[in-house]
């Protein structure tokens, strides 16, 4: 966050200081961006690691995590922007989610279509070690196709929630861009100066 410090304050005329702490007051209104893209931009790089180890032994993991890093370092690098007062950070952040969303909703299309048309042999043999007889005969289906089902449930769900996530994460960093514009546009000088001064500290 952008905040005067007391060595900084202590040099400022009260009309001053009172116009500065008016314009950190305002600032709060979107630069608490920087806490969100912090904890999306580390969470991303956690998974992005975990993906990239998994990809080891698989291709499409490794993909994966290849995208997340790059979601991980634009949350981060945008996150730095923003506590630099640039809007650039903004508009880096909600287009980041919008790809983010992206990278999820494809990867969820790609395997559903992989499951619809071939069901997983490893999972269907695990569930007919067990005793589901009761369960495809009041579905209907055979087990098979019952790993059907569960596949399009749950990649259904993620797509669902993928979008809804990630959806309002962008529209939260989107909103904010004209807040930080205006601000900039109706600060004087000397306090963007300040406050940029600060961040880099």
């Amino acid at each position: 966050m952008v905040e005067s410090s007391p060595t900084a304050a202590a040099s400022l005329s009260p009309e001053r200081q009172q116009e500065l702490d008016d314009a950190e007051q305002r600032a709060r209104t979107f630069l608490g961006a920087v806490k969100v893209a912090a904890f999306n931009g580390w969470s991303a790089a956690f998974f992005a690691v975990l993906s990239i180890l998994f990809g080891l032994f698989s291709l499409t993991s490794f993909l994966v995590g290849v995208g997340l890093a790059i979601v991980a370092r634009n949350e981060l690098v945008g996150r730095r922007r923003v506590r630099e007062l640039d809007s650039s950070g903004l508009v880096l952040l909600w287009r980041n989610q919008l790809g983010f969303m992206a990278l999820i909703i494809a990867y969820c299309v790609w395997s559903l279509s992989g499951a619809v048309g071939a069901p997983d042999s490893e999972m269907t043999a695990l569930l007919e070690r067990f005793d589901l007889s009761p369960l495809t005969e009041l579905l209907g289906q055979s087990v098979g196709e019952l790993v059907r089902t569960l596949s399009l449930f749950v990649y259904g769900t993620v797509i669902f929630a993928t979008a809804i996530s990630q959806g309002l994460n962008a529209r939260y960093y989107f909103v904010r861009v004209a807040r930080m514009r205006d601000y900039l546009r109706d600060e004087p000088q000397w306090v963007v100066a300040r406050q940029r001064s600060n961040a880099n500290r």
